[in-house]
């Protein structure tokens, strides 16, 4: 029995699950963290090519099923917890793997973005929508925050869709699994990432007004500032590129750092 609080659909198509395996790029050197294995079928799949998995999963029931099935498979370590709270810090180099609760994407990929010194790669499914707005193009409505933080910590590719109707119980929407191969080093260099994802969050928290004015909580200067990194302060947020966003942060921590005493407004 499924539980909706938990947003529990399982894939049972074994064509699809051999596709996310495929797509990983595991090597039998790898140890792989898979998010949510309800049933286990992506867990026994994944054992049989990585030297260990470490499973975990929030629903009490499910992991004790779990344990008794896998009792005595030495690659599968269970782990009955919530992943949002897992200390991924305490793994040595590891890849995630998973098919997880949609409403943990985001959360999840920060959480995880924050270990990425010893994470190599995430694939997971998630939700078409989600899904297209991690791998989004400036100019596009899928095209935010979410994305440009992906993209500053990763290379992620969508490779393919998967229809709502593979799922039990069906989903009200379809799916799509997403490749993320963390960066070694991010593709833009800032002098300070805390201001530089300030910048983007606050461009974005409200998408329809110009840069200008969307930035001014920022600093008051923002329309000087925007002129001098050669962008036109009209500009919304969602067409400038994550180079774009980089050279306006570098612009606003030299002139705030130029003032004694000076903090960013707000």
């Amino acid at each position: 029995m499924t539980k909706r609080r938990l947003g529990q659909n399982f894939l049972f198509d074994p064509n699809i699950l051999k596709r996310i395996v495929e797509a990983a790029q595991l090597s039998p050197h790898d140890m792989v963290v898979e998010i949510g294995p309800g049933p286990g079928r992506l867990t026994r799949m994944l054992a049989s090519c990585v030297r260990k998995v470490i499973a975990i999963e929030v629903d009490r029931e499910l992991y004790e099923r779990l344990s008794d099935e896998l009792a005595g498979n030495a690659a599968i370590e269970l782990v009955h917890g919530d992943a949002l709270r897992y200390p991924f810090g305490s793994l040595g180099p590891f890849k995630v793997v998973a098919n997880i609760p949609y409403y943990i994407t985001t959360p999840l990929l920060f959480k995880l973005f924050e270990h990425r010194r010893s994470l190599a790669s995430v694939t997971i499914m998630a939700q078409r929508e989600v899904a297209e707005r991690i791998v989004a193009s400036p100019g596009g409505k899928e095209y935010g925050v979410l994305s440009l933080m992906a993209q500053y910590y990763s290379r992620p590719s969508l490779k393919f869709i998967v229809p709502k109707g593979a799922f039990r119980p069906v989903p009200k929407v379809d799916s799509a699994l997403v490749h993320l191969e963390i960066n070694e080093e991010p593709p833009v260099k800032v002098p300070d990432e805390k201001l530089f994802f300030r910048i983007i969050k606050t461009a974005f928290s409200q998408r329809r007004k110009t840069l200008s004015n969307a930035l001014k909580p920022v600093t008051a200067e923002t329309k000087q500032l925007l002129t001098l990194a050669g962008i036109d302060p009209g500009r919304r947020a969602e067409t400038l590129s994550i180079e774009e966003f980089a050279h306006l942060a570098g612009i606003f921590e030299r002139t705030l750092r130029s003032k004694p005493g000076k903090e960013p407004d707000g």
